[in-house]
């Protein structure tokens, strides 16, 4: 079995439709690590297309703040005005279905969660030691996939040792039997290394037991997605960075 396993997708319906149209028909089942909106102008679109594709969609801060289930003052000044924006134009359904999520969630082996399995909504695991303690809090997973950073990173644990960091597209990981892994796919809809692509992995899984991770990257129309941003009076530098993947 495949997943193709996406986070942070942030109302860009533009590399969001990219990913999908690169995949094709060459997984099994779609995984969403939250942060479905905030920031981008397409929230209700992007919703829709998740409902109708993911077999797994967990919740992060920003679908959290949109919702009311955290204080939007926890965010930046145009940050929680794009939420403030989201939750003014977000439809009846697509609220609806947007609540019925949790920042958790596990399939066999593999526990995922927005930010980490022990904060899901607020920590950013972004390097070996992060990831130490977010594959402790998470004993049985083998493979443990965060998000909330915007940064694709792989982090290997073999006894005692976790080594890993930044995962360029192309990087693949080999899961023997004493190695677990933290993966972050990085952001298909705000990445922020430094490459404007999209961002995301698959994760392969024989008989119950992830064997393999992939990280992939995707070029889509960013200045097109910029455009929409303004044109919805968003911050326009929420357009302009996606130019830079910063």
């Amino acid at each position: 079995m495949r997943a193709l396993v996406i986070s942070d997708v942030h109302g860009n319906l533009n590399a969001l439709e990219a990913v999908l149209e690169a995949e094709g028909d060459r997984y099994d089942e779609l995984w969403c690590l939250g942060d479905i909106v905030g920031y981008g102008a397409r929230p209700n679109e992007c919703i829709d297309r998740l409902r109708g594709a993911a077999s797994v969609v967990i919740a992060g801060n920003h679908d959290l703040a949109v919702l009311g289930k955290v204080n939007v003052e926890r965010f930046g000044g145009d940050a929680g005005r794009a939420a403030r924006w989201t939750r003014e134009v977000l439809g009846p359904e697509q609220e609806a279905w947007l609540d019925t999520l949790e920042p958790t969630a596990a399939v066999g082996r593999v526990t995922l969660a927005h930010a980490s399995p022990r904060d899901p909504i607020w920590e950013y695991v972004i390097d070996g030691p992060g990831a130490a303690i977010a594959l402790a809090n998470a004993p049985e997973a083998k493979v443990v996939l965060v998000g909330h950073t915007h940064v694709p990173m792989s982090a290997r644990s073999v006894g005692d040792r976790v080594t890993g960091g930044h995962a360029p597209a192309g990087r693949e990981e080999i899961l023997a039997d004493d190695v677990r892994l933290l993966a972050n796919p990085g952001s298909v809809g705000q990445p922020r290394d430094g490459d404007s692509r999209a961002s995301y992995l698959v994760l392969d899984i024989d008989e119950g037991e992830p064997v393999r991770v992939e990280f992939r990257r995707v070029v889509y129309d960013a200045a097109a997605t910029a455009k929409e941003i303004v044109d919805a009076g968003l911050p326009p530098q929420f357009g302009d960075r996606l130019l830079f993947g910063m």
